[in-house]
Formats: C-alpha cells, sequence, structure tokens
C-alpha cells in the first residue's frame, strides 16, 4: 500500500519560514521524482518544486524559485520543502506526490501516488 503523509504546515507571517515534510513509503519513493504542488484559494492546483530521490536533482517553479529549497533524506523516505520568505500568495493547501523514474514529469497526471496535503497559510 503506497502512503505519502505530509506535515509542517501552519501559519505564519509574511516574511516567515516554514519547513514541509513528505514521508513515503517504499515503493513510491526510491530512485523517482517527488514533487511538491499547491493549490491556493481560487486557483488550480500548480507545481512547486520537485526532486529525484536518485540523486537529488531539484526543480522549481520560477514563482519560488531564489525562496523554496527542496531536500530529500533516503534513510527516512521523506522529502523535504523549505518555504522562506513567504508571501501571502503562498498561502494554499501543499500536496506532496510521487511520480515515475526517469525524466522529469512534464504533467502533474504523471504522478501517481498523492498526499491529503498540508496547508499553509501567510498573513
Amino acid at each position: 500500500h503506497v502512503q505519502l503523509v505530509e506535515s509542517g504546515g501552519g501559519s505564519v507571517q509574511a516574511g516567515g519560514s516554514l519547513t514541509l515534510s513528505c514521508s513515503a513509503s517504499g515503493a513510491a519513493y526510491s530512485n523517482s521524482w517527488m514533487g511538491w504542488f499547491r493549490q491556493r484559494p481560487g486557483t488550480t492546483r500548480e507545481a512547486v518544486a520537485s526532486i529525484y530521490t536518485g540523486n537529488g536533482v531539484p526543480f522549481f517553479a520560477d514563482s519560488v524559485k531564489g525562496r523554496f529549497t527542496i531536500a530529500r533524506d533516503n534513510a527516512k523516505n521523506t522529502v523535504y520543502l523549505q518555504l522562506n520568505n513567504l508571501k501571502n500568495e503562498d498561502t494554499g493547501m501543499y500536496y506532496c506526490a510521487s511520480g515515475p523514474r526517469g525524466t522529469r514529469p512534464a504533467r502533474e497526471e504523471d504522478y501517481k501516488y498523492w498526499g491529503q496535503g498540508t496547508q499553509v497559510t501567510v498573513s
């Protein structure tokens, strides 16, 4: 049974930081792309960042480059999203997802397994 569990969301003032965690079962994690997505109020879900668990290669959406970082701890099957210099527009539900091996997924549909989400509120 594949399971992704996010944690670390919360309420923070603009300019603050949060660290989100995504713990995954083995089958959903090894040598695969792990992505973070968010859905802001009134918008569709969008990609934020991703990382290849095999070699740690990261990818970031332009909207978060320079503010967010992504890392993984393969011993814990966990991916982290560090949110820095948060802005009001970063408010939303953040989701972790497990994608395929190899080429970085270009579509949200390529991510097969999803967590339940963790809320980030910036005020």
